[in-house]
């Protein structure tokens, strides 16, 4: 029951999030093939399929989450947080940098190897996104790499 109250949520949530991806988000310009009103649009009609189908047929297993996981992922909402509030401050390398280090390091690497990995994901990620991808990221700090 617990299940299809939360899926009835999530589908309330998800169908008022594509209302205003369909009627409300207007870019002034297109700069990808699809244009940015299309992915909004995209996610909120995937959201509401998923939230949909756990309403018809939910699952069946009782959730049964300890308070050391429901900590652990309460620090990722806050990661995530962190993470958007310096993506424009300190730019997409260090803040991917920060978060993915933080992140792997919180699920059991080794400093050192969760230090490289977050360093290798923002640089690669970074440069994959500009320049495969032509995408503008926010180099914050980083602006003499560029």
């Amino acid at each position: 029951m617990a299940d299809r109250v939360f899926a009835g949520a999530i589908l309330v949530i998800a169908l008022l999030y594509t209302y205003i991806a369909f009627t409300v988000i207007e870019a002034p310009f297109q700069y990808d093939p699809l244009g940015p009103e299309s992915w909004p649009r995209i996610l909120g009609i995937f959201a509401m399929a998923c939230a949909l189908y756990l309403v018809i047929r939910p699952d069946v297993a009782q959730l049964g989450t300890s308070t050391k996981t429901l900590g652990r992922l309460a620090v990722v909402v806050v990661l995530l947080f962190a993470y958007g509030y310096l993506f424009e401050r300190l730019g997409f390398i260090l803040s991917t940098w920060l978060f993915c280090a933080t992140l792997a390091w919180m699920l059991g690497a080794a400093p050192l190897r969760a230090v490289l990995f977050g360093a290798a994901a923002g640089i690669v990620g970074f440069f994959v996104c500009t320049t495969l991808l032509e995408l503008n990221l926010p180099v914050g700090l980083t602006a003499f790499l560029t």
